[in-house]
């Protein structure tokens, strides 16, 4: 909250803390820590945060982050689902950042099932975190979904994770993942990060992937039908959409139908097609 650079955690105070605690990272939870200091004030600085967020961090794990984002932010709100991290937490916040710890709220919770309810205090405005690999998408979304109230935000997600999420139409990588975080947001490469950074090292690199909240398309469709139209599309995705959407739609034939109605070629690819292209579809199919 000031202009002093504060020290955030070393790799061997990481490594020390871990051990204090008896936490060995998981593959099952996900768990690589970052253990560059550079690295975190980067994803900080490159994230936006400021005085007026309250930021949600996911899997804030041993609270290298953490101290980042409080230096920063207005608040954080960090959801750990694992107990012994998540009762760690505050005690680390404290001993580093004193005071600090009154505008951290930890939440013991599994993110994929996120319940707003659940969340203590002021609805969050940004999301920040450094993403399990195994979750990153589901986490992402169902954040998006579930808090209207966030803003902005940036994570960190395995770096072909991150290609899929920003990538536009017509990309070799673009696929659900892209549609669906593009009806929430803007999304958009942040940067790369290498694989030495974290402890364990991972055999991936990875990537910070920032997005912008904007209005979903203006469609008669909800969210859960151009949705389900959208995993119809990229479920074949070597098939024209008349031959993919023919079980969405009920037949080839009422397939064609409801492409032409919204103006898309059937013979198209479902990567070929925008957010608002995959909207006018859905809300042709109800008809």
């Amino acid at each position: 909250m000031s202009d002093v650079v504060l020290p955030l955690l070393s790799a061997r105070e990481i490594r020390r803390l871990a051990e204090d605690l008896d936490v060995r990272p998981t593959k099952v939870l996900g768990q690589n820590f970052v253990v560059d200091a550079n690295t975190v004030r980067r994803i900080v600085r490159a994230s936006a945060v400021d005085a007026g967020d309250i930021v949600l961090e996911v899997g804030p794990g041993l609270g290298s982050l953490t101290l980042a984002l409080l230096d920063v932010a207005g608040s954080v709100t960090a959801v750990e689902i694992d107990p012994v991290l998540a009762q760690a937490l505050p005690a680390t916040v404290a001993r580093q950042r004193p005071g600090a710890e009154s505008r951290l709220r930890v939440v013991r919770a599994d993110a994929v099932r996120l319940d707003p309810g659940a969340l203590p205090g002021p609805a969050p405005t940004a999301l920040v975190a450094n993403l399990p690999y195994n979750v990153a998408v589901p986490v992402l979304l169902v954040a998006l979904e579930r808090l209207p109230s966030l803003r902005h935000g940036l994570v960190m997600v395995q770096a072909e994770v991150g290609e899929r999420l920003a990538a536009a139409a017509g990309r070799k990588t673009y696929g659900a993942p892209s549609v669906k975080a593009a009806w929430y947001a803007d999304v958009r490469r942040a940067g790369a990060v290498p694989r030495s950074v974290f402890w364990p090292v991972p055999n991936v690199d990875s990537a910070l992937v920032a997005f912008t909240r904007r209005p979903a398309p203006a469609t008669a469709a909800t969210r859960e039908q151009v949705f389900a139209c959208v995993d119809a599309a990229f479920a074949q995705r070597r098939k024209t959409l008349r031959a993919a959407l023919s079980g969405w739609a009920g037949s080839p034939a009422r397939a064609e139908s409801i492409l032409r109605a919204a103006g898309i070629d059937p013979s198209a690819r479902g990567e070929q097609l925008s957010v608002t292209d995959f909207a006018a579809v859905a809300a042709a199919g109800r008809d």
